[in-house]
C-alpha cells in the first residue's frame, strides 16, 4: 500500500510555527535539520538521543526519503505542493514520530489499544500507523478548517473503525 499524501494538511500543523519556543513548536527548518541531522547520523553510525534512535526507526523504513535526507540545504529549501505531486517527506516522518509517542504514552486514552488492533488486522505496525495518520491527517484538517480544537474522541473512533472493518 503506498503511502498517503498529507499535503492538503498545512505542513505549519506539524512543523511548528515560526516565532514559538522550538523545544515544544519546532519551525519547519528545525523539523528538517532534525531529521537530515538524524539520517546523517544514523548513516555514520554515530550515537543518537532517543528520539533520533525512534526517528532513525521510522527513517530506515521509508529508504525513498533518504535522498531528500541527505541534502540538508536541498531539504530546507524544498516546497511540497499538491499540485507538484510530491509527498513531504519530513510531514510524513513528523506524523510518524506523533503517533509514536500517542501510542507509547496512550493518548488519547485508547489509541495504544486501537493501534495494536489496526496492526493485528493488517499484519503490520508500519501500515497500521499509516492508516492511523489517515484520521490523524483528517482530524488536524477539520480541526483548521473549523477554527475547533482538534477533536481526539473522533480520531480515537476513526483508528477503531479501521481496526474492526471486516
Amino acid at each position: 500500500m503506498p503511502a498517503p499524501d498529507y499535503s492538503s494538511i498545512p505542513f505549519s500543523a506539524l512543523e511548528g510555527c515560526k516565532n514559538r519556543d522550538p523545544m515544544f513548536q519546532p519551525s519547519q527548518h528545525d523539523v528538517r535539520r532534525f531529521f537530515c541531522e538524524t539520517y546523517r547520523k544514523h548513516v555514520g553510525q554515530l550515537p543518537l538521543t532517543p528520539m533520533e534512535a525512534t526517528a532513525a526507526d521510522w527513517i530506515s523504513q521509508h529508504p525513498e526519503y533518504f535522498d531528500e535526507l541527505a541534502d540538508e540545504a536541498a531539504a530546507l529549501a524544498a516546497v511540497y505542493d499538491v499540485e507538484a505531486g510530491r509527498t513531504n517527506p519530513f510531514l510524513h516522518l513528523s506524523m510518524h514520530l506523533s503517533i509514536t509517542e500517542q501510542i507509547a504514552i496512550d493518548q488519547p486514552s485508547g489509541i495504544k489499544q486501537a493501534h495494536a488492533l489496526l496492526s493485528r488486522r493488517l499484519g503490520s505496525a508500519h501500515e497500521a500507523q499509516h492508516q492511523v495518520m489517515e484520521c490523524l491527517g483528517e482530524m488536524i484538517w477539520a480541526s483548521q478548517r473549523s477554527g475547533l480544537p482538534p477533536d481526539g474522541e473522533r480520531y480515537l473512533e476513526c483508528v477503531r473503525q479501521r481496526a474492526t472493518r471486516t
